[in-house]
């Protein structure tokens, strides 16, 4: 039973404000222990998250007792309330899926990602969110049983801002409280949990809106003097390819192979005495291949386009947000594309079977220099050809290869495949003949199926490779964009990698991070590679093999097989691990360090130890300050490398492509370069042989060119 205090309370409109707010706190205190990692370690930080949520939400509430109609602010005070639900909601499901907040250029961009994340979202909703809507029911109830009555009487200006200033006094006894515990929180750039955790959701989208607006006041402000800092470092960080291996691939068609969240413990497992992976097992072990054993992935929120930045551009995405979303649809771009094209004629092309604008790629890739970009309009699209991300691996690979023979020659072709992409759910028919995993999580148990799926695929795609002659002219590129599985998914899955999920610690979760790196050319001398690299070292790596001098490039990574390779790795939290130490959030004065040898945590570590380390640390932050620099400044425009022309985007149309490459190799005659004309002006589509379910009763579409739209082309590029 209500007591007649709270009754009389709950009529007046500063019971009515109080009640949201205690809802809003309850529903924020569960979400921080049920569904987000915050790594609270003391009774302090403990103390702050159950206080950050109530001053900010008091204070967005209070604003509404400044309106003179009552109704007025009952109405207003509802739409925060359904606001900072949708808001603390939004979060829990972005953060199952990247481990991360939503950050204020995250929603800017949502329009431009939203293809297939609704699908994804209701996928990531688990039985117990009905916690986070419970109240709503409440409310109601309380309404309907008048125990909550609109309150028409006046409300002063005083009463009001006393309700703001008891807010106000809240948020700096937060922040005063979170400077005891984590001195200069908001000076230095930590991780975006430790924002949250000590002073809540409001606080932090509020301040990373700041850090946008100022970084946008940055891009208005930069010179070209700015880029100073940036060719100093790039001169003093080169390292020169390596003569064993520079120059091999020239001239030889690329072939980058995108393996969605794939992580590298799944080379070589087994589940039920099965490879998971047979070819790629092959692969990696094969004398042809170049394979990197301690290959980091190291994007951020924006995962795939973080990774595809990386491998184009050699330089880091954003902390925050997306690259290609936020900025990377106006910024000017030293990438492969166009530095292939121009270095050595190459013609280049992405192959993707989700709609062009996701990760606003339709417009990011013609900054990039790419010739053209098959997307989902040039695949056959059925009830059962797609995932929630676009065609499944082996009707995307299949389906290319009427396009891909149409190249001229040399190519720079990237496929991105999405099977293995999280919910990670096929049909029975498409994971026929693999026993999954009998873990708890079914989320685990999935994800081994979608990449035995992916292997298979691609075991398809290098049979046509080789039957059609492309294999012998060919070097294969193929690297893991970031993890699979979430933090919260690990202890599930350690079993499946002889673990104890009760001993699983960071240091396991960082070391979890590996992602495969294989560079495959027939004739190269290849071999299992110990040294430690990251995806910004990709690239350069890349270039050498084709004998492209990358000296006069901005690029952060170096060439993974070069002598004066930079062996330390370092993630967008500013963790990093070198070849001996894993070293968790480096913001930290003491540093956390824990020895790759044994995985053992060092609590006394040599002085000397921790100094070095430090000055890693400053090193390689510093490296990713200056490539946010120059990606939120735009400071490549300030300068374009010996040799290069600024890409022109207005230079590329990705419509009609089919037909602009029977119309080029048409014009060519005999001059033609494509394995079409190599292959006497015959298709080499009937050499690909699937065992794709969706394909076997009707092979014939497989090859069918779509109808696509027949508005006149006025691409004036070459290729």
């Amino acid at each position: 039973m209500m007591t007649t205090k709270l009754k009389q309370l709950l009529k007046q409109r500063t019971g009515w404000i109080l009640l949201l707010v205690i809802f809003i706190w309850i529903k924020t205190v569960i979400a921080y222990y049920l569904d987000f990692n915050m790594g609270a370690m003391d009774p302090l930080q403990h103390f702050l998250m159950i206080l950050n949520p109530i001053a900010s939400t008091l204070l967005l509430m209070s604003l509404t007792l400044y309106f003179k109609k009552p109704s007025t602010t009952y109405i207003t005070a509802t739409i925060i309330y359904l606001l900072e639900t949708i808001l603390l909601y939004s979060n829990i499901l972005y953060y199952r899926e990247f481990n991360d907040f939503i950050s204020f250029n995250t929603i800017m961009s949502v329009g431009k990602v939203s293809k297939g994340l609704g699908s994804s979202a209701i996928a990531m909703a688990q039985v117990h969110d009905w916690i986070y809507f419970v109240d709503f029911a409440v409310i109601i109830i309380l309404f309907f049983t008048k125990k909550i009555k609109i309150d028409h009487r006046p409300y002063s200006r005083l009463q009001a801002f006393t309700v703001t200033s008891i807010a106000l006094f809240g948020l700096v006894l937060n922040l005063f409280l979170a400077e005891l515990s984590r001195p200069q929180l908001l000076v230095r750039t930590f991780d975006r949990t430790y924002i949250v955790k000590y002073l809540g959701l409001n606080s932090f989208l509020t301040y990373d809106g700041l850090k946008t607006a100022q970084s946008n006041s940055l891009r208005s402000g930069a010179q070209g003097t700015s880029m100073d800092p940036v060719l100093k470092f790039v001169n003093q960080n080169y390292a020169a390819p390596n003569p064993q291996y520079a120059g091999v691939g020239r001239g030889k068609n690329v072939i980058i192979i995108h393996l969605e969240s794939f992580q590298q413990f799944l080379i070589d497992s087994k589940v039920k005495d099965q490879e998971v992976t047979p070819f790629l097992n092959s692969l990696y072990h094969d004398d042809n291949t170049l394979s990197f054993s301690n290959f980091f992935h190291e994007v951020g929120q924006g995962k795939t386009s973080d990774a595809e930045t990386m491998l184009e551009t050699s330089l880091f995405g954003l902390p925050e947000g997306s690259f290609f979303t936020s900025l990377g649809t106006n910024n000017t771009f030293q990438a492969a594309p166009a530095i292939l094209d121009q270095q050595q004629g190459y013609t280049s092309a992405v192959f993707h079977g989700n709609i062009g604008s996701f990760w606003s790629r339709d417009t990011v890739y013609k900054n990039m220099g790419y010739h053209y970009f098959f997307d989902q309009k040039y695949y056959q699209q059925t009830a059962d050809s797609n995932t929630y991300w676009g065609s499944k691996d082996k009707l995307l690979f299949s389906e290319s290869v009427k396009y891909l023979e149409q190249l001229q020659q040399p190519f720079y072709a990237k496929f991105l495949t999405v099977t293995n992409h999280n919910p990670y759910e096929l049909s029975d028919t498409d994971t026929e003949g693999f026993e999954k995993p009998d873990t708890p999580n079914t989320m685990v148990n999935n994800y081994f199926a979608t990449a035995h799926y992916l292997d298979e695929a691609l075991r398809e795609f290098f049979d046509y490779l080789k039957a059609s002659g492309l294999y012998n002219n060919s070097i294969v590129v193929l690297y893991g964009d970031h993890f699979g599985l979430n933090e919260g998914d690990e202890k599930a899955l350690a079993p499946l990698l002889n673990r104890d999920p009760d001993t699983w610690t960071t240091f396991d979760h960082l070391q979890l991070q590996r992602v495969p790196f294989m560079i495959h050319m027939p004739g190269l001398k290849g071999g299992i590679q110990k040294q430690y690299g990251g995806e910004i070292d990709a690239l350069p790596t890349l270039l050498h093999l084709l004998g492209v001098n990358t000296k006069p490039y901005i690029f952060m990574g170096t060439d993974l097989l070069s002598p004066q390779h930079n062996q330390n790795v370092i993630f967008r939290n500013h963790s990093f691990v070198t070849p001996k130490y894993t070293v968790v959030n480096s913001n930290n004065d003491k540093l956390t360090i824990y020895q790759n040898s044994n995985g053992e945590l060092l609590t006394n570590p040599d002085p000397l130890i921790q100094k070095r380390l430090q000055k890693i640390s400053q090193q390689k932050v510093n490296e990713l300050e200056l490539s946010d620099m120059i990606n939120k400044t735009n400071l490549l425009r300030f300068y374009t490398p010996a040799g290069f022309k600024p890409v022109n985007p207005k230079n590329y149309n990705y419509q009609n492509q089919y037909q602009q490459l029977l119309k080029i190799r048409n014009n060519l005659g005999e001059h033609s370069t494509s394995l079409f004309s190599k292959n006497g002006n015959k298709s080499t589509t009937g050499l690909y042989k699937t065992n794709a379910p969706e394909l076997q009763n009707n092979n014939a579409a497989l090859y069918e060119i779509p109808q696509l739209n027949n508005s006149t082309n006025s691409n004036p590029s070459s290729k």
